[in-house]
C-alpha cells in the first residue's frame, strides 16, 4: 500500500492510540494504518489483523486522504422514527391514563399499544417495534396483575366469609 505519514509524529501517535483505545475495532483501524505506513501490503495486513481486505483498505485510504482525525466511525442517522418526537409525550400521557372504555380491556397489552399507535398516531409498528417504543419511552412490560375496574373488595370479603368450607374438616 502506498501510504505515507501525514505528520512526522503520526507513527508515535498511532502507537499511543493503539495502547490507550479500549474499542477493539478502533484499535484495529489504527493498527492497519500503522502497518501500512511501515510498508506492509494489504494481504500482509489482512493476515496480521485477521480483518477483511475491505476493512484494511477503507481505513488506510481514509487516513491517506484525510489524516488521523478522520479515523472515527461517523454516526449513522438511521430511519426516522414512525412516532414523531412531538407526539411522544401525548402517547405517554395516553398510556399513563390507562385504557379507555372504547379500548374494551382492563389493561393495555402490546397488541393494544400497537393498535393505539396505528389508529391514534398514524404510526404503524410491528409488535416488536411497539415494545421497542415502549422501552425507549421508559415503560416496562413487567407489571403486577391489574385489578379490574368493576372489582369490589367488600363483595369479595363477603364472599370469602359466606362461602362454604370446601375441606372435610
Amino acid at each position: 500500500m502506498d501510504v505515507t505519514a501525514h505528520h512526522p509524529n503520526d507513527l508515535d501517535e498511532l502507537t499511543r492510540r493503539i495502547r490507550n483505545t479500549r474499542n477493539a475495532k478502533q484499535r484495529d483501524r489504527y493498527r492497519a494504518v500503522r502497518l501500512a505506513i511501515r510498508g506492509l501490503t494489504t494481504p500482509q495486513i489482512v493476515d496480521k489483523l485477521d480483518r477483511s481486505r475491505a476493512f484494511v483498505q477503507r481505513w488506510t485510504y481514509i487516513y491517506r486522504d484525510h489524516g488521523l482525525e478522520a479515523m472515527y466511525e461517523q454516526p449513522r442517522s438511521g430511519a426516522p422514527p414512525k412516532l414523531r418526537r412531538e407526539d411522544e409525550q401525548t402517547f405517554k400521557d395516553r398510556l399513563n391514563g390507562g385504557p379507555l372504555e372504547t379500548d374494551g380491556v382492563c389493561t393495555l397489552r402490546g397488541k393494544d399499544v400497537q393498535r393505539i399507535l396505528k389508529e391514534e398516531f398514524g404510526a404503524k409498528y410491528t409488535l416488536d417495534g411497539a415494545y421497542a417504543v415502549l422501552h425507549r419511552l421508559g415503560f416496562s412490560c413487567l407489571r403486577p396483575r391489574p385489578k379490574h375496574r368493576k372489582n369490589d373488595p367488600q363483595k369479595m370479603a363477603q364472599w370469602v366469609n359466606d362461602a362454604p368450607l370446601l375441606s372435610g374438616v
